[in-house]
């Protein structure tokens, strides 16, 4: 075998070779995200082998990572951004950084209400802010409404965040939405009247606040209780275990929400993910690892939140969150919600 020979055949074979890898590869989708779950980890290996898409994931926290897109602009590598609240992304779409996407797959598989007005973000799990409350010092049968917890009868025993918590901003903003200023106004001031203690740590921290006596109730994020109740630290079962969820009439619920960059580079890829974020499948996932309440209405949420019971939520489009966040901030400054 000539040498010329073997040139051609080791040419060849680097062809074959060269052929297989670009004809197998799907290309890649570059995420940004606030998430940490494992779940989320093992939705994104499915997606690959699924597609042959390679997905590249950031992490951050939510504003950090919105900052970092806007730094970037166009040489920005973030084809998604997921991040927690309706309102920072709202803030993503009003500071230039999303674009609008079309998709009948998002369209069937998300409700309006619960997706941008205009379809530059979409949500992709559900949680409400609830009221929490100690099983052996609280009556249900006492609380009804996010406006009852305004009456005398909870003075000094209601603990929850700061002001600057988005959670406690998109609530609300909420209330602006549904029912205006004025009404939302006399809400936060009535709730500062009752406080047990100034705003302070995280919904886990009002939890185990409640249990250790310093207030009577917490008003937190849904999905909380269910990450305490399947802890493995054994302290944190043991607060969850002394407490229970209400519902408010008119819950007020929130998303962990997607959107497509305005500079996306692989915008085709990054649609096929989000479109597959929100199917059955993964939306089965979501529902039975995180405690979160799936968007897609074909898929039924967990048997823990089951056990929770059945709500009716706020009748608005969530888009509003963002809104009328500028205007909520006011307000708790106004009535000195620290």
């Amino acid at each position: 075998m000539n040498k010329l020979y073997k040139a051609n055949l080791i040419f060849i074979f680097l062809l074959i070779i060269i052929f297989t890898t670009v004809a197998g590869a799907e290309g890649e989708v570059n995420l940004y995200t606030n998430r940490h779950y494992d779940t989320d980890e093992l939705l994104l290996q499915e997606f690959e082998e699924d597609t042959g898409i390679m997905v590249n994931v950031l992490k951050g926290g939510s504003d950090e990572l919105i900052e970092k897109i806007a730094r970037e602009g166009k040489d920005t590598s973030a084809d998604l951004l997921i991040t927690a609240d309706a309102g920072r992304l709202h803030r993503a779409k009003t500071m230039g950084l999303l674009q609008p996407v079309k998709s009948k797959v998002l369209f069937n598989n998300i409700p309006k209400n619960l997706r941008d007005e205009e379809n530059y973000w979409f949500g992709l799990t559900i949680r409400g802010r609830v009221v929490v409350y100690a099983k052996n010092r609280v009556n249900e049968a006492d609380l009804s409404s996010y406006e009852d917890l305004i009456d005398e009868k909870w003075n000094g025993k209601i603990l929850v965040r700061s002001s600057s918590n988005i959670y406690n901003q998109s609530l609300l903003a909420s209330f602006i939405e549904l029912y205006g200023r004025d009404w939302a106004v006399n809400w936060a001031e009535g709730i500062v009247k009752n406080m047990a203690r100034k705003p302070q740590g995280n919904d886990r921290d009002q939890a185990t606040a409640v249990v250790a006596g310093q207030g009577d109730i917490a008003i937190m994020n849904t999905y909380y209780l269910g990450k305490m109740l399947n802890s493995t630290n054994q302290e944190e079962v043991k607060v969850a275990k002394q407490l229970e969820i209400f519902f408010p009439k008119k819950t007020h619920i929130n998303v962990s929400g997607i959107g497509l960059t305005r500079h996306a580079k692989n915008k085709e890829n990054a649609v096929r993910l989000i479109e597959y974020l929100t199917s059955k499948k993964a939306q089965e996932m979501f529902a039975k690892a995180n405690f979160e309440y799936p968007v897609n209405n074909e898929v039924k949420p967990s048997e823990l939140l089951k056990s929770w019971g059945e709500f009716k939520t706020q009748d608005i489009n969530l888009s509003s969150l963002g809104e009328n966040n500028k205007e909520a901030y006011m307000i708790f400054n106004q009535v000195g919600w620290k």
